[in-house]
This record gives structure tokens, C-alpha cells and sequence, in this order.
């Protein structure tokens, strides 16, 4: 195991438990965060606070059971890929989705550097509308 990897298994075991302080404990005081185009919180946000407030707290805020569920951790050194499915129920429709997701996270000695989420958005926007 790599140090880089330990710590992105790290962040999907705190976001399996709720713990924000322990998914935010990997990232680098400027981590550039891009979610996908296309997703309903496209753009990319900088360093853990932006991330917590525009990402994971406006999920929070919009989704019951949003969740990712990532089954496979691809290690290429300053590179680890997450491989899974979002899961989740739509609060303004009461409608659930369920789309395979790729995270790339860029790492420097164990601290997230960069993130880019790749989804298949439409599954996605099907369930808000």
C-alpha cells in the first residue's frame, strides 16, 4: 500500500461514516476540486472549505442517502483513481438514480492536490427533474 492511496482509502472510510473532518483530512489547503460539467454542482472549487460547503454540504442538503460506493482503487503513485456508483434520492422529487463515477485525485506526499469527478451526469439530472 502507498501512502497516496492509504489516504484516499482514508476520505472514503470517513465519508462511509459521516465524518467531514476525516474526508477533508487528506486534502491540501489548496486542493483543486472540479466536478463534472453537466453536474448539478459543475465547477471547480479550491482548497477543503469551499469543498465542504459547496460539495459535500450542498449534497447533504439537496439528497437523502447520496453516497458513493467505490469498488475499486486504481494506485499509479502521485495518482489514485476511484472507481464506483453514486447512489441517492432526489429531495425536490422524491426520484433515486444510481450512475458509475470515476474520481482521479492527484496526491503530493499523501495530501490530495487536485480531484476531478467523472459521471455520467444524465443519470443524475433524470432524478431532478
Amino acid at each position: 500500500m502507498s501512502k497516496n492511496r492509504d489516504a484516499i482509502e482514508a476520505h472514503y472510510a470517513a465519508g462511509d461514516a459521516g465524518d467531514l473532518a476525516g474526508m477533508l483530512a487528506c486534502f491540501s489547503d489548496d486542493i483543486v476540486w472540479t466536478e463534472a460539467a453537466g453536474f448539478p454542482l459543475a465547477g471547480t472549487y479550491v482548497g477543503p472549505a469551499a469543498v465542504a460547503e459547496k460539495v459535500f454540504g450542498a449534497l447533504q442538503r439537496d439528497w437523502d442517502g447520496y453516497g458513493v460506493a467505490i469498488d475499486e482503487l486504481i494506485d499509479a503513485g502521485d495518482t489514485v483513481v476511484g472507481l464506483g456508483t453514486y447512489s441517492g434520492t432526489y429531495k425536490a422529487t422524491g426520484k433515486p438514480f444510481q450512475a458509475r463515477v470515476a474520481h482521479v485525485w492527484r496526491l503530493v506526499d499523501g495530501k490530495a492536490v487536485r480531484f476531478e469527478q467523472i459521471t455520467d451526469t444524465a443519470e443524475v439530472l433524470a432524478a431532478m427533474s
